[in-house]
């Protein structure tokens, strides 16, 4: 599934990613409580670093490897391309709006602020929560999911094949949250349809993350991710209807984005370099051929001289000279 498993760095940024989330998470667990108090706290916020962790461990191998920047990965400094970020940010909160409202019409629960502004109040104010917002989920993870991991899926995949196998481990990296007492996902629910939908959501919100990757770097991956957070908290989206739409927008969102975004140089450049590590090796194959020709017409030759060399009494057959 992986090229070059051993040693693209992939299965050490998942094997520390999830040991470090994990353990922090179920460490949460054990002791109870809130998330936001202590000593629980500590615990839950380390483990939503663990995608960091485990990309400083591919990066600190790669430097002592001195290895290579994959093909794919995209430089942080985008220049004039950051500012991709802003509409990226957009975007992403206009599809959990437009699904919520989408909902609302088909007869799901109706768009309320709020909550959200109970929420935004309970926190201190709009930049207490943005910077909670931005720490606790874009910032924490962005650099390992699509700085690290995407890049390295890329080299042997395609956009939706990549964007859709990371979801889904991603997905199963937020399966210890619905255990720890007042996260979202413990009020969702594990096995309720609230939070069926809050792992299927995953998927696509991948895909789009890591199209805004492509586009601008991880600056603007961290933004899509944050638009999507802050509104779904900011909406409360709970209801499973609600979630659904809001899926289903995303959904299509993320197909027209991918199915009408022209591939970037990097892509070219990846394709050329895959044709001509095609063509080196079929010319080791043809120089291999070659050499078998050459071998075999040297023991041809070999054995037309073993007459000549029997007439003139040599020790056909023999290393030894005979006394």
């Amino acid at each position: 599934m992986f090229e070059q498993k051993s040693g693209s760095g992939l299965w050490l940024f998942f094997t520390v990613t999830f040991a470090t989330t994990w353990a922090f998470w179920l460490t949460a667990i054990a002791l109870g409580g809130s998330p936001t108090s202590s000593p629980t706290a500590v615990p839950y916020l380390l483990g939503g670093f663990g995608p960091v962790f485990g990309a400083l461990a591919v990066r600190a191998r790669r430097a002592r490897r001195r290895e290579p920047v994959p093909a794919r990965a995209v430089p942080f400094r985008q220049g004039v391309r950051t500012f991709l970020a802003l509409p990226l940010l957009v975007l992403a909160s206009a599809t959990v709006v437009g699904g919520a409202l989408l909902a609302d019409l088909l007869g799901g629960p109706g768009v309320s602020l709020t909550e959200g502004r109970e929420l935004i109040a309970t926190m201190g104010g709009a930049v207490p929560f943005f910077v909670s917002m931005l720490i606790a989920g874009p910032l924490a993870e962005e650099p390992g999911w699509r700085g690290t991991a995407y890049p390295r899926l890329r080299a042997s995949m395609g956009r939706v094949g990549a964007g859709g196998l990371l979801g889904a481990v991603w997905a199963v990296w937020h399966l210890p949250l619905f255990f720890i007492e007042g996260t979202v996902q413990a009020e969702l629910g594990l096995f309720s349809w609230s939070g069926l939908m809050f792992s299927l959501s995953v998927v696509p919100v991948a895909l789009l993350t890591g199209y805004a990757y492509e586009r601008a770097g991880v600056v603007a991956s961290v933004a899509v991710h944050l638009g999507f957070n802050a509104t779904m908290a900011v909406l409360t989206v709970e209801s499973p209807v609600t979630q659904a739409g809001v899926l289903g927008v995303q959904i299509a969102v993320a197909t027209a984005l991918l199915a009408t975004s022209r591939e970037r140089g990097a892509d070219r450049a990846v394709r050329a370099r895959r044709a001509d590590e095609v063509r080196v090796k079929q010319s080791v194959r043809a120089g291999r051929a070659d050499e078998v020709q050459a071998n075999r017409a040297v023991r041809a030759g070999r054995a037309d001289a073993r007459p000549y060399l029997a007439a003139a009494g040599a020790p056909y057959g023999h290393s030894k000279t005979q006394g």
